[in-house]
């Protein structure tokens, strides 16, 4: 019979501390584990959240839990690595959010009580600058920019969305739904009249996104699911050309343009008889 494993499965966050630093021990660790470091694991923490994102979008709660389950991992992983270098350890991770939120709810946790959602917005909004001018650097002669801190590695949708916003609270923003909307017609006029010019189309398209994103924030619209509310139901759309051109005994190579766009028009209306 196998050896008992030294740990087992349990509902206690320092079993799971104990377990990863097991597979971080030199000589009876894991060797792909300890292989790795924070740059290596970096990609499997964004891969996570998007796979937690994934869960939730699909109402699927078993799911859910288990991608909870990696992501939480994941945060396991990169403190045992900076224990490891004397950096900070997973008690020092917990400290820290739970001190930012007591920090940034005192509608909750202090005096400031009543608030509504729009002032609760605007408060946190205030205490996070207020913290970022006070990090190391933040009050030296060159003054740090309302817009740091929005990370390169967000999807792009998402972070021209807070760059938008985040400039939004200094009044730098179109007062209006109409006005955004105008914005994008004027960007979609300047994309077509750079279609001749590679390098002028790549800018005029991206300003002409960047529009989009802006006209989808004054409708209350989070523009990054909506996107991917729109791919997903691209590929049902497709599934369904694909199961339909099947069943005739083709495929979409021996398909055409005009067949597939009725058979997509025949999904859209099946779509809107469920």
């Amino acid at each position: 019979m196998p050896p008992e494993p030294i740990l087992k499965p349990s509902r206690d966050i320092e079993q799971l501390i104990e377990l990863m630093a097991a597979l971080r021990t030199p000589g009876s660790g894991c060797p792909w584990d300890l292989q790795q470091n924070f740059a290596t694991i970096a990609p499997y923490t964004i891969e996570e959240a998007y796979e937690v994102a994934d869960a939730i979008a699909r109402n699927d709660m078993p799911g859910l839990a288990e991608e909870l389950g990696d992501l939480l991992l994941q945060v396991v992983f990169h403190a045992r690595m900076a224990e490891e270098q004397g950096a900070f350890n997973f008690g020092d991770v917990v400290e820290a959010i739970t001190s930012k939120l007591i920090r940034r709810h005192p509608h909750v946790f202090g005096d400031l009580r009543g608030l509504g959602p729009d002032e609760v917005k605007g408060l946190w909004q205030k205490i996070k600058n207020e913290e970022r001018a006070a990090k190391p650097g933040g009050n030296t002669q060159k003054a740090a920019s309302l817009l740091d801190g929005i990370a390169l590695a967000l999807p792009a949708l998402d972070r021209a969305e807070k760059l938008q916003a985040r400039a939004a609270t200094v009044g730098f923003d179109w007062p209006s739904v109409e006005e955004t909307r105008a914005k994008v017609e004027e960007e979609l006029e300047e994309a077509k009249q750079a279609e001749n010019d590679p390098k002028a189309a790549f800018e005029e398209v991206g300003d002409l996104l960047f529009a989009v994103v802006n006209y989808a924030r004054k409708l209350d619209i989070d523009a990054e699911s909506a996107l991917r509310a729109t791919s997903e139901k691209f590929q049902r759309r497709f599934r369904f050309i694909e199961a339909a051109l099947q069943a005739r005994g083709k495929s979409p190579e021996q398909s055409d343009l005009a067949e597939m766009d009725a058979l997509w028009n025949e999904a859209k209306y099946a779509e809107r008889k469920t």
